[in-house]
Order: structure tokens, then sequence, then C-alpha cells
């Protein structure tokens, strides 16, 4: 049942569907959160800390720090290994060494040139030369300053964090939304294996969870409706030894009393005795006939499936023959039957010996409560695909009115059922009337 609800569930609505969307809406939102921030944060660095006052803020602490070292280490101008090193230790940072009057680039971008022939200096490329005094005399430099580059990997780097993080939140947010359902469902569950089964199981959602909530349900109701067939065949076997102790405690007190007349009593003429013994003859019959209904009862409902041995026959000549011998049975207790016979011809796929004991029994029911003076029918009608046999009787008023227990009844419904077929009653205070149908076997 359950994988048969998996199966029925479009691969658009499936768990692994709905993944993948939260996959791709969560990278979609991660992408747009990552250029937006990288684009304001850009923007940031560009207006702010690229600003002319920042700039030149920088460039004085930077100007400041070089000439503390070179003061410091006695530095001259002539020293560009020394340069190089303090350059070497201050990222993002370039230090261009000039000359007094310019004519020649001492030291630059941590190249080494001594009595370098290159242009000197170029406004564009350096910028402002700051003047500096090293140990040899007084030298002019330009502060090259790149930590914008850091400030943007830095932007680049957060945004990335970002939208990481935003991406782990979308899909923790959909797993915890997942995980709660199936903690409701677990809880439901549980509520349910300790006896509360009249709590339903919701389904929500058209995934796989949405569908193992409806088969718990749906397996929550058949435990239900078997629990209350259970039920209901112990009140029906309540009833029915109830009814067969009375119905046998009845003939049974009277048969004792009889045998016991007989025992003590020492009688002069033997046609009271025999009358004692007929009367007690038949309580026994009586008691023999109870238990034989009992023992059919449960050797019906006493397998869960009956074992059918059927076959396929012409359902005229097995009706010929069942209802023959059902009509000599009753002509022979004194009953008179009519019997009004289908047209036409079909074949029944039935077990031949448990329909003789569903007509066995409507015949003894016929004799115990039908009206011998009123007529006994027995109509059989064929349709397109089945094959349906009535019987009905007058209900007698002058007998001594018993309590059914209905064991034949219900064997007859138990094997036509099994059979394919259905059995029903109709009844009233003057006629009853026993409908058995039959599949018929399609022809070729």
């Amino acid at each position: 049942m359950i994988k048969a609800k998996l199966q029925s569930i479009r691969l658009s609505r499936s768990l692994r569907a709905k993944l993948l969307y939260v996959s791709l809406l969560g990278l979609a939102l991660g992408a747009l959160i990552f250029f937006a921030l990288s684009r304001v944060g850009l923007s940031a660095v560009n207006t702010l800390y690229m600003s002319d006052e920042n700039v030149s803020r920088r460039k004085a602490r930077i100007y400041m720090d070089f000439s503390s070292y070179v003061s410091a280490n006695n530095v001259t101008g002539r020293d560009v290994a020394a340069v190089a090193r303090w350059t070497a230790t201050h990222d993002y940072v370039t230090i261009y060494l000039f000359g007094t009057g310019r004519e020649q680039q001492l030291y630059g971008g941590g190249e080494v040139q001594p009595g370098s022939a290159h242009p000197s200096y170029d406004p564009t490329l350096h910028g402002k030369l700051y003047p500096i005094r090293f140990a040899d005399g007084l030298y002019q430099i330009a502060i090259d300053d790149n930590s914008q580059l850091r400030q943007r990997q830095l932007v680049y780097a957060g945004a990335f964090f970002v939208a990481c993080l935003c991406f782990l939140i979308l899909h923790t947010w959909y797993t915890g939304r997942l995980a709660r359902r199936i903690i409701d469902l677990s809880h439901e569950a549980a509520k349910v294996s300790a006896g509360d089964l009249d709590r339903s199981i919701a389904a929500k959602g058209a995934d796989e969870i949405g569908a193992l909530a409806a088969s718990m349900d749906e397996m929550r109701r058949a435990v239900i409706e078997r629990m209350g067939n259970e039920t209901r065949a112990w009140q029906a076997n309540a009833e029915l030894i109830t009814a067969v102790s009375h119905d046998i405690r009845t003939p049974m007190t009277s048969l004792i009393g009889y045998l016991g007349l007989l025992c003590d009593s020492d009688f002069a003429d033997t046609d009271s005795s025999r009358q004692f013994a007929a009367s007690a003859y038949g309580k026994a019959m009586e008691l023999k006939d109870l238990t034989d209904q009992l023992f059919r009862y449960f050797l019906v409902y006493g397998q869960k499936e009956l074992a059918l041995n059927r076959e396929r026959l012409d359902a005229r000549s097995l009706l010929e023959q069942l209802l023959g011998e059902a009509e000599f049975d009753l002509n022979d207790a004194g009953f008179t039957v009519r019997r009004i016979d289908f047209k036409g011809d079909c074949v029944l796929d039935v077990d031949p010996l448990y329909l003789k004991r569903v007509l066995d029994n409507l015949v003894s029911n016929v004799k115990k409560y039908s009206d011998p003076a009123q007529p006994v029918v027995m109509l059989s009608e064929h349709t397109a695909d089945t094959l349906s046999l009535t019987v009905s009787n007058a209900v007698s008023q002058n007998r001594e009115r018993k309590e059914s227990t209905k064991i034949g009844l219900r064997t007859c419904e138990k094997i036509l059922t099994a059979m394919g077929g259905s059995f029903t009653t109709h009844a009233d205070p003057e006629h009853f009337a026993a409908e058995l149908t039959l599949p018929t076997v399609p022809s070729a």
C-alpha cells in the first residue's frame, strides 16, 4: 500500500525534487546576495576608503613610518637593499626613491636599480614626491599605497560568507520543516499505537511524507475495521452459543425427564413406556439436529478461507440434479414444490458439494418453519452474467415458534461469498425467501 502511494507521487512533488528546488533557490539567492554586497562594498571602498583625504592620511602614516626606519637604521640613499627590506615588511606599499634632482630612480617596486638611466620621475605614475633625509643627504620618495586591494578582497570574502550563510539558512529552514513533519508524524503514530485509534493522522503535503501519513491513517482505519469485525464476530459467537445452549437445554431437560420416568416408574402396560421412549427419542433427534447444525457452522466459519474444489459445470444440469433432490426431499416431507426454471444456457464455476450443502440448509429451514399447506417456490433466473435462485415459502402460523439460531443461513452466506456470489434473505411474519446469486462463466 505504502509502496503504491510512493510510486503514484509525481516527480515534481517528490522530496528529491523539492530539495533540488530549494538548492537552486539557495544558489540563486546566494549569487544575488553576493553580487549585491560586492557592489555595495566596492562602492564603499571607492568612495570612502579611496577618498583623497583618507589616501593622504594613509600616505602620511607610511611616510612617518619610513622616515623613522631610515633615521633609526642610519640608511643612506644608495642603500637600496635596506629600502627593499622595509618594503618587504609592508604589504600593499611600494616606495620609489629618487635623487634630489629627480634625475634617476634609485629604487622602485622592489627592484634594485643602482645608476639606472631610466627617466627619473613621472607624475602620472608616481604621484606626489616627499622629501626625506637619509644619512648621506636629502632624497625624494613617491609612495604607492595599494591597500585598497586588501579591502576589496575583504569585501568579496564577506559577500561570499553572507551568501553561503543565506544558502545554509534556507537549507536548514527547509530540512527543519521536513524534520518537524516527521516528528509530528511519529508523535501521531505513537498516540495511535498507545491505543488512541480514534485519532486521525493528517496527511499534509503531496510528497513521500504525506503519502506515508495517508498510508498510516489507512492502516489505522483498517485496524479499527478489523477490531470491529472481530468484536462483531465475538458477539455473534456469544449470541450463537447462548441460543444453542438454550435450544439444547430444552430438549435435554425433557429427555432427562422422560428417561427418569422410564427408569424410576413401573409401567403396567407397554404403551405408556413406548410413548415415553418415543418422546425421549424425539428429543434426542432434536439434540442431534442442533449438534449437526453447530458442527456445520464451525466447519465453515472455523476456516478463514474455504478449501473449494471448483468445477465448470453446465448450470441447467447442475440445478436439475440439486433441485430435483431437494424437491424429492420436500415432497417426502409433505410439501408441494413449484419450480420455475431459467431460460437459456450458461456455465457455473462452483464447488458442487458446497452448493449442495447450501440447498440442504434451505430445505432444512423449509421443513422447520414453512406451512405445508402452501407451495414452496423455487425460481431460477439467468441474466447476462449471473444466475440467481430464489427459494420462497409461507411461514407456518400453527407450529410452535422456535427462536432460530440462523446457523444454516450464516453458513450459506459464507459459502456463496467464497464462490464469488451473494446470499440474501427477505422475511416478514407470513413469508420467507432466500436468494442466492452466482456469477456465470463468460462464453468464449
